[in-house]
């Protein structure tokens, strides 16, 4: 049996991929030993060594994402280890059921699969024997079961794309979706600001001020904080004493001159086409004025991301380089071959030439050099500091002994100025007790503290002096959105009478705006959360902050369903619906194959597994 179409390449590619990486990089050899499952699934045995490569695979890739190692222990805690298992009882079940119904491939398309692996590829671009058996060699794996393991994965895909292809989506979901996508509102509105006031507004007086502050302690309470004694060196404070030699600056910059002189560049859009037949009538149908750039995109199920090369340099663009460049505006040239094919080129600006002197550079380069140098002399005296710290030295002893400088701060919540800045500095502020024994704390730019907890100061009432200019601030505001309150209602009466909006200042209209429209200065989420909630005709205040608004909803804009580009984007979404229906039939059939299989698990050898990456 053998996949069909486009889709069912796509598919074989993928597993194909997740195999290769499944390899590499960990020299995993078999165990070793007479335990050689996990356990089995209807007959088919799950090896300890996938069972490792996974736990392994997975482990590396989530200490990745956190940035820090992590033990198998805590990755246990953490359903990982589960994970790995659930995900090869499953692909057990369905080489199960494949095995059941016959599915296999032949020989032949198994050859074809792995002469055609970019993995495998020599020098000259084709398939290479001896970079085959070498790649499987170094990652623990003979021939025979790397062929027996990309024959299943192969006839899993074969099962895959039997049971999930072949769904379509819901014209009118699509329709909906286009609709509510696209649907666009027109609005006026009528921002108000102290200047639109009849009467300017009275500062508040003393007592105003005073009265504010009693009324509102909580905007006036410290948090509970920590007054916190430290002694640092920072790289930023040492590099200002480090000497700096011209000559290493210079070359300096001739090792990142590629920094400093960078050759004219564009900015371009590349979009691929399976042959220059096609590429050529995209581009007549552009000519004609039939079709948008944006929409040819989308006809090919891509987005713009999926286009956009980004800035380039002539290098980048291989044979399409010389008419990219000739371009001296925004336009589209092609077809021209690119190393995927036949393409269609949009240049949408281009960026001059530049060139930063070596005297321009100086500067950054003189700051960087001495801040890095700063950063090794602070690592030379880490471990002695350390060893200050251990025959029993004190905050104020460091700054005395090793040059370190020692001062007192108040932590609170939300602070981040100073050394407070560094995330290392406020974690250790924020965890370390009274009489705790001092520790070096490494920070962010290389820098290095050592901090003591003197005390921990309650939550309490700021004095009225410390606070009395923010007060003022805040009981001046009170009164100004009073007043703005105030003229709003004045104004919404008036609108009731049949005033028009225009006859209280000047009115912005937006016409069409996208349920993703940005307007400046105004909230974010004016459009879905304020806009797009409002019947037609209908008023309403806004008030986010210093944005006072009155808005008035003119339109609602239905999407117009019938434009080329419309047809194109409900043709993906069309697309995506079959494969999310297709994604879960599959879904709901492995599972329905695991609740009827015969699944057993060898805690020992699970166990045993487990030992090894510890």
């Amino acid at each position: 049996m053998a996949a069909g179409g486009k889709a069912g390449q796509v598919m074989v590619w993928i597993l194909m991929a997740m195999l290769i990486l499944g390899l590499g990089g960990f020299g995993v050899t078999n165990f070793g030993g007479s335990v050689r499952s996990i356990g089995s699934v209807d007959g088919q045995e799950i090896s300890t060594t996938d069972y490792f490569r996974g736990l392994q695979t997975d482990l590396n890739a989530f200490q990745a994402q956190i940035g820090r190692p992590m033990t198998l222990a805590e990755a246990s805690a953490m359903g990982l280890d589960a994970q790995v298992r659930q995900r090869l009882v499953t692909a057990a079940v369905l080489d199960a059921e494949a095995a059941r119904l016959g599915l296999s491939i032949s020989d032949a398309r198994l050859a074809n699969e792995i002469r055609s692996m970019p993995s495998f590829r020599g020098a000259s671009g084709g398939f290479n024997p001896e970079a085959y058996r070498a790649t499987l060699t170094q990652n623990g794996l003979k021939e025979a079961e790397f062929e027996a393991s990309l024959r299943r994965e192969l006839s899993r895909g074969l099962l895959q794309m039997s049971v999930a292809t072949g769904f379509a989506g819901s014209d009118t979901a699509a329709t909906t979706l286009y609709g509510y996508v696209e649907e666009r509102r027109s609005l006026s509105m009528l921002r108000l600001t102290e200047a639109d006031l009849p009467e300017p507004l009275a500062e508040p007086t003393p007592e105003a001020v005073r009265a504010w502050y009693e009324a509102n302690p909580a905007a006036f309470t410290r948090p509970e904080s920590r007054r916190i004694t430290y002694a640092a060196l920072l790289a930023d404070e040492v590099a200002k004493s480090i000497p700096v030699d011209e000559a290493e600056l210079r070359k300096l910059y001739d090792q990142r001159i590629g920094e400093f002189v960078q050759p004219e560049r564009r900015l371009v859009e590349r979009l691929v086409f399976e042959s220059e037949a096609a590429a050529l009538a995209a581009r007549n149908r552009l000519d004609a004025g039939q079709v948008s750039f944006e929409a040819l995109v989308a006809e090919r199920g891509l987005d713009m991301t999926d286009a956009d090369m980004g800035d380039v340099a002539k290098s980048d663009l291989g044979e399409a380089s010389d008419a990219v460049f000739a371009l001296e505006e925004p336009g589209i040239v092609g077809p021209l071959m690119s190393s995927l094919g036949p393409a269609l080129f949009r240049m949408n600006g281009i960026l001059a030439a530049e060139e930063i002197t070596f005297e321009e550079a100086k500067p950054t380069l003189t700051s960087e050099f001495a801040v890095d140098a700063a950063r090794r002399q602070i690592r030379t005296q880490a471990e002695p500091i350390e060893d200050l710290l251990a025959g029993g030295a004190s905050v104020e002893d460091l700054g005395r002994d090793a040059g370190m400088t020692v001062t007192t701060l108040i932590v609170e919540p939300g602070l981040a100025e100073g050394i407070a800045a560094y995330p290392k500095f406020r974690e250790q502020a924020a965890r370390i007790g009274e009489g705790d024994f001092p520790e070096l704390v490494v920070l962010d730019d290389g820098g290095i503290a050592v901090l003591r907890l003197d005390e921990v100061l309650p939550a309490a009432l700021r004095p009225f002096e410390e606070v009395a200019e923010a007060a003022a601030e805040a009981a001046r505001n009170a009164a100004l959105a009073a007043a703005l309150d105030g003229l709003m209602t004045t104004i919404e009466t008036e609108l009731a009478k049949g005033a028009a909006l225009g006859n209280f200042g000047i009115t912005e209209v937006h016409a069409a705006m996208p349920r993703g429209g940005r307007i400046d200065a105004a909230p974010a989420d004016l459009m879905p959360e304020t806009v797009f909630r409002m019947t037609e005709g209908e008023t309403r205040r806004v008030v986010a902050g210093s944005f006072v608004a009155l808005i008035r909803l003119d339109a609602i804009v239905a999407a117009d369903q019938d434009t080329a580009e419309a047809r194109a984007l409900k043709a993906g979404f069309l697309t995506q619906q079959g494969q999310e229906i297709g994604g879960d039939v599959f879904a709901l059939f492995a599972a329905a194959l695991e609740a009827g299989a015969r699944i057993s698990l060898n805690d020992a050898a699970i166990a045993a597994v487990h030992s090894q990456m510890r």
